[in-house]
């Protein structure tokens, strides 16, 4: 094992689970680490307090006359459960077959460790060709919470001429992938409540609402039978997918088949009309994400529960706003819960899509650091995920963001068992220095 592979299996041994205050000072140590790391490889390093987790921020010496990249990632993780569908403890990283296994390990650890890496390289052969910002957040896995605002209150440290970021995916191994359009998202929970208290059901079953029902009655109205989401004014501003977007993602390696056996379900469903990739990139969805109530035990207990509740998220498509979309869920709900039970609503975190023209001269830029890293035309994506602060970015350092994945389709992200192979973690180190390169002179 190599030192690089090391500092990597360092990094991953974490359990920056940003989500979950059981783990704030996990998220807390790591911070610490990693900027020492960034210490330790020549950058100036700053450790910033926010309200939530800490932001990492690391600069070289900046020069008069250089472009600036602001080069962004995230070091907290996503929760592991369910605990026992991993094959080994998901901080524990476990290599086989050339292959990572860990919780972070392509989500985004892999991806970022990979750029700070690729710098520590460039600075022990001399002087990078830009003036490099390192902005490492530890929310984005609960919505970059706190991040807009301290881009604001330090937008001056901050400005940069374009952002890159290595969060998204390569359609398939070995191809290179530049994804130039993100979908955003909308969250919210559903709380349906009954009677004060669980009730016998033999009691009371067919005279009292079961909650259950109700909710699960209810969540059925967010979709026809075609997959198509029926919340009213849901599709308003939604843009078209553009000819040449439809063409160019025909052509990328892959297909239904290939979806099919990635995911093992045992056939395709999803809105009428359009391809699996169309409806992954640029198509809005309503999803249910976690539902529950009653009784979870072994064997049977009679029982009429007394609330249930359901976890759903959006994803949205330009140009479509989360607030808006949230109003025109919670208008829906209202109209279709039952009058036998009680509902509560509550937000969560909110993102927006972003899109950018591929061909504008810092696009071009990475496109040719891409083929360049992999020796391979570059299939040209937009991504069904989301990266809320990529949008923000746009907005408060008014810069465009470049987006140059990592992650292989089966990487399983958020899922037990997450993986990164060793040779795209080495590729990002070459990545990172040819983007550099190439948008040194953009």
């Amino acid at each position: 094992m190599d030192a690089q592979v090391s500092k990597l299996l360092d990094f991953l041994r974490f359990a920056s689970i940003s989500t979950d205050g059981a783990y704030a000072g996990d998220v807390k140590q790591c911070a610490e680490w990693l900027a020492r790391l960034l210490k330790e490889i020549g950058l100036e390093t700053q450790l910033n307090a926010t309200a939530g987790h800490p932001v990492v921020v690391a600069k070289n010496t900046h020069k008069p006359g250089r472009r600036t990249v602001l080069i962004y990632g995230h070091y907290d993780v996503q929760p592991v459960d369910p605990l026992g569908l991993w094959t080994h403890p998901p901080f524990e990283p476990h290599i086989e077959h050339e292959v990572i296994f860990a919780r972070g390990a392509t989500d985004n650890k892999g991806q970022i460790m990979a750029h700070i890496l690729g710098v520590q390289e460039a600075l022990s052969r001399g002087d990078l060709p830009v003036n490099l910002i390192f902005l490492i957040e530890g929310e984005e896995e609960c919505g970059s919470t706190h991040l807009e605002r301290f881009l604001s209150e330090h937008r001056e440290q901050l400005r940069c001429d374009i952002i890159a970021v290595s969060d998204t995916g390569m359609v398939g191994r070995g191809i290179p992938t530049f994804t130039y359009g993100l979908r955003g998202i909308a969250a919210m929970e559903i709380k349906i409540s009954g009677p004060a208290m669980d009730l016998h059901s033999g009691i009371y079953g067919g005279a009292v609402a079961n909650p259950i029902t109700m909710l699960a009655r209810l969540l059925a109205t967010l979709h026809d039978a075609d997959g198509r989401v029926a919340v009213e004014g849901f599709y308003d501003g939604v843009a078209p997918i553009e000819e040449w977007e439809k063409e160019a993602w025909a052509k990328v390696p892959g297909g239904d088949a290939e979806l099919i056996k990635l995911t093992g379900v045992p056939r395709l469903f999803g809105e009428a009309g359009y391809t699996a990739r169309e409806q992954i990139w640029a198509r809005p969805t309503a999803e249910i994400n976690g539902i529950g109530g009653g009784y979870q035990g072994l064997g049977t207990k009679t029982v009429l529960p007394g609330e249930a509740f359901a976890k759903l998220t959006f994803r949205l498509v330009p140009d479509q706003q989360p607030a808006a979309v949230i109003e025109k869920v919670r208008k829906h709900l209202a109209q279709h819960v039952s009058q036998a039970v009680r509902m509560e609503i509550k937000s969560g975190h909110g993102g927006e899509p972003y899109l950018m023209n591929p061909n504008s001269p810092g696009g071009l830029a990475a496109q040719r650091a891409l083929k360049k890293t992999f020796g391979r035309d570059v299939a040209l994506i937009r991504e069904g995920g989301s990266i809320p602060i990529v949008q923000s970015f746009k907005k408060v350092l008014e810069a465009e963001t470049l987006l140059l994945g990592l992650a292989l389709p089966d990487c399983r992200a958020h899922s037990p068992n997450e993986n990164f192979p060793i040779e795209n973690f080495r590729a990002g180190i070459r990545l990172n220095q040819a983007l550099l390169q190439e948008l040194s002179a953009f």
